[in-house]
């Protein structure tokens, strides 16, 4: 892909995204094949609202497969996890790709997309930001710490924790937040890494890099096909919002970044991100089937 900004994809691990018969442990291999076309990393996503390969399962097969790729949650959801059980296990991860983890993370969102997350993890829905941003600042302590650790938030209340093994990046591996709200934005500045959205313009993402003002690793999560025609684009963007949200194409357009057609227009419209500030294309190919994934995989990396 001819873009001025690393490139990344997210791993097929959902079964929506399998065709009968796929075997999903090929879906964590094609982190091999995706550094060997020169992808700079490799992503997982997180949820329990559909079945799919549990996120930091697939990055710890990926990271052991794989030398060069950084290999990142987009994103993780910590609520569905204890947050002490999550730093060992994000510490351990880190350790064991030798510092290539990026932990994308998110607090979810209204509706079906969150608050089922929250009930089935036991976990009160109001004040999610604030819990989310207690377990990174938690997560972090306990990354450093050179003995227990206290920890007294508002919400999160523990009192000498052994600190969890050493992750391999020191200070612990960056932490990058999504969102687009003013108080996501605000939060990102304060006190995360990285910015990770997926806004429907390019222009919405500048006036959000704008508003961060601190300096933070810029991404762009992204669904991106290449197609002969626009309307093969369209075809595969129709279907593909069908299968995994339920929604028509017009509505997840509304909300997020999507993409399919011709290279030289699929180009086009990731520059205008890249000129907009972002740096690294986590993309999410609109592929169905493991074989349709592959040849997309080679489709982009051109």
């Amino acid at each position: 892909m001819n873009v001025n900004a690393e490139l990344g994809v997210l791993l097929p691990t959902t079964q929506a995204q399998l065709s009968p018969g796929d075997d999903p442990r090929q879906a964590v291999r094609i982190a091999v094949e995706a550094e060997e076309l020169g992808y700079d990393s490799v992503w997982a996503n997180d949820s329990l609202l559909t079945p799919r390969v549990e996120a930091l399962s697939a990055l710890t097969t990926a990271a052991a497969l794989t030398e060069r790729v950084t290999v990142g949650t987009a994103t993780l959801i910590p609520v569905t996890r204890r947050p002490v059980n999550a730093a060992h296990s994000l510490a351990s991860l880190d350790l064991l790709s030798g510092g290539r983890l990026v932990v994308g993370v998110g607090a979810g969102f209204p509706g079906r997309f969150g608050v089922p997350l929250h009930q089935w993890s036991e976990v009160p829905w109001e004040r999610r930001f604030a819990r989310l941003d207690e377990t990174v600042a938690l997560w972090r302590q306990l990354w450093t710490a050179d003995g227990p650790v206290t920890f007294h938030g508002e919400l999160l209340h523990l009192d000498d924790v052994p600190p969890t093994i050493r992750p391999h990046t020191d200070g612990g591996p960056p932490i990058w937040l999504g969102g687009t709200t003013p108080k996501a934005l605000e939060r990102v500045a304060r006190m995360y890494d990285g910015w990770l959205p997926y806004p429907p313009s390019a222009d919405d993402y500048a006036t959000g890099l704008k508003a961060i003002q601190n300096p933070v690793t810029p991404a762009l999560f992204v669904t991106v096909a290449i197609t002969d025609t626009l309307a093969e684009g369209e075809e595969r963007l129709t279907n593909y919002a069908r299968t995994n949200y339920g929604m028509p194409l017009e509505d997840l357009r509304r909300i997020q970044a999507v993409i399919a057609g011709p290279r030289a227009y699929v180009e086009e419209y990731l520059q205008t991100y890249v000129d907009a500030g972002a740096r690294h294309l986590v993309c999410r190919l609109a592929a169905n089937g493991l074989a349709d994934y592959r040849q997309q995989l080679k489709l982009l990396a051109g």
